[in-house]
This record gives C-alpha cells, structure tokens and sequence, in this order.
C-alpha cells in the first residue's frame, strides 16, 4: 500500500474566561473560610480529554501551537481521538518502525501549520490526510481501481483512486509522480474534491485539475 506525502497545521487564539461582576448594591456575603473556592473550567483541562471532549493528550502538557489549538477546538479534539485510535491499531503491525517514524513526520509537519494561509484548514486537513492514510494502510481497507485521465498537456499521466467508502469521501489524484489525497467538496454538478492547492472536478467524463498551480482539461480513458 503506498504512503502519502503529509500536510502540517497552525494555531488557534484561546479565550480566556472573565469573571462575572458582582451587585454594586448588594454585593454577595464573603464564602466562609472553610470552604474552597471552586475552579473556573477552561477547554485545556485534563478532564475535558477524560470525558471524550478534548483530544487524546494531556491539554495541560500542550507544547506546540497546534496543540493548543487542538484543544480549543471541539472539531479538530474529535480528529486527534480518531487518530489515535487509528494509530495505536495500526502499531501492532508489521511495519511499527516504519509507521512510527511517519508519525513524527506527520507531527513535525502539523507543527508547521502556523505558517499556512489559513492555518485551521491546514490543520483540519492534516489531520484527515493522515487518518486517511492509516485507514488506507490497513490490511482490510478495500482494494479501488485507479481512473486514467487524458489531459490536453500529456507529459505527466493523470490518474484518480476514489474511496468512496470513506467518511468524508476522498480522491487520491496521482499527477505524474506527485500525489495528493483530496476530499469531496460541495458542487452543483459532478463531483468535486478539493484540499488546500488542488480542485479536482469531474463532470459526465470530463474533468478539470488544478494542481498547486497546474491547470488541465481532461477526459476519462488513457
């Protein structure tokens, strides 16, 4: 099964909690020296992860930008907890080394993120990218014929896997001998995938590619 090149991430502002004002006219009676004060929740607590709201790691260890991005984020908490899942089922393979040193490659390039345009997109499609993979990578994932296109510039072959049994659905495009794992996209006709630097979309046999600033017109058969 192939590997795929790996997209990085970026980070997110936290909000900080303020607390509410008291009565200017009748201000609340001090609390009792016997009693503690109860702590404000914050999205960085380690009790956020523990009941299945936060992301697989500990929020208040975060070192990154990206991690605490990841924690403030309700959306990309859920992708780190399926991509560690994945993860962890996947290191019981044959190939843990090899999966292992992808997984701090996947880091090292998430980490990156904040240098993207819109560094939440970059970190949402990180990591969709890598669980992609680690599904595509596993023993039961279903085997999918290769699409060969035709294009209007010949010089490098253009060919699209479709996993349409994924959830989101993905399209692995294959230009030449650069690839990129793409994701179905919102269109009025056809079908569409798109990620940051690439739109396939493929209409009745005819389809157009945009690939990180590659433009082809195509048809199906090659």
């Amino acid at each position: 099964m192939n590997r795929f090149v790996l997209i990085g991430l970026g980070a997110l502002a936290l909000a900080a909690c303020k607390p509410a004002p008291t009565d200017p006219v009748a201000p609340a009676p001090a609390a009792p020296t016997n009693e503690s004060p109860k702590p404000v929740a914050t999205t960085e607590t380690p009790s956020a992860a523990a009941a299945g709201q936060g992301p697989s790691f500990d929020c208040a260890k975060a070192a990154s930008d990206a991690e605490k991005a990841v924690c403030g984020d309700a959306r990309l908490s859920a992708l780190d907890r399926e991509l560690a899942a994945l993860y962890k089922a996947a290191q019981t393979g044959p190939g843990e080394l090899d999966i292992a040193a992808e997984q701090r490659g996947w880091i090292k390039g998430r980490d990156a993120c904040w240098q993207a345009v819109d560094a939440n997109r970059c970190l949402v499609e990180s990591y969709q990218t890598r669980i992609v993979e680690l599904r595509l990578s596993s023993s039961s994932a279903p085997a999918a014929k290769a699409v060969q296109y035709t294009c209007d510039d010949a010089s490098k072959p253009l060919s699209v896997v479709f996993h349409n049994e994924l959830d989101p659905q993905v399209a692995v495009v294959r230009l030449g001998r650069d690839q990129a794992i793409t994701f179905a996209a919102p269109s009025a006709s056809g079908a569409r995938y798109t990620r940051e630097g690439v739109e396939f979309w493929e209409h009745q046999g005819e389809a157009t590619l945009d690939f990180y600033g590659t433009r082809l017109s195509c048809k199906v058969g090659g």
